[in-house]
């Protein structure tokens, strides 16, 4: 990794107030050291450090991801209700699920209208809207 992608990865960390870690750091300029935004599994991140020659356990990237997430630096997209993938962007945006690669990828929000909602329940609230649209190719 470059001393850039580290300084950058280092700051995101910082925006949280997270401790810098050697794993968290490590991952952070993995997920946002060329500044460009991103969807992971925890397994695809976890390769991805392998390659780069860090020494961090599934599981540690599984509560790391956890920890980024909690302190606002990511969102979870969940898939079929079992498969996370954890995406760096944090504004409200809609993701297309490609089916033969497994793969999530940015939709275009402008060309996205959802023109009501159902009510809540009584005694619950509509904390968000995740919007999945699931591609196969022709």
């Amino acid at each position: 990794m470059t001393p850039e992608a580290i300084e950058r990865g280092t700051e995101w960390l910082a925006r949280a107030e997270l401790r810098p870690t050697r794993q968290r750091v490590s991952l952070a300029a993995l997920l946002v050291g060329d500044g460009q935004n991103r969807h992971v599994t925890a397994e695809s991140l976890h390769v991805a450090s392998r390659s780069a020659g860090e020494t961090v356990s599934l599981a540690t990237v599984y509560n790391t991801l956890r920890a980024f997430c909690d302190a606002g630096l990511m969102q979870e997209v969940t898939v079929d209700g079992s498969k996370s993938y954890f995406d760096t962007r944090m504004d409200d945006h809609p993701h297309f699920f490609w089916e033969d690669t497994a793969t999530l990828t940015d939709a275009p929000a402008d060309e996205l209208e959802i023109s009501r909602l159902p009510e809540a329940p009584e005694g619950a609230e509509i904390s968000a809207v995740d919007v999945v649209i699931r591609l196969r190719r022709r």
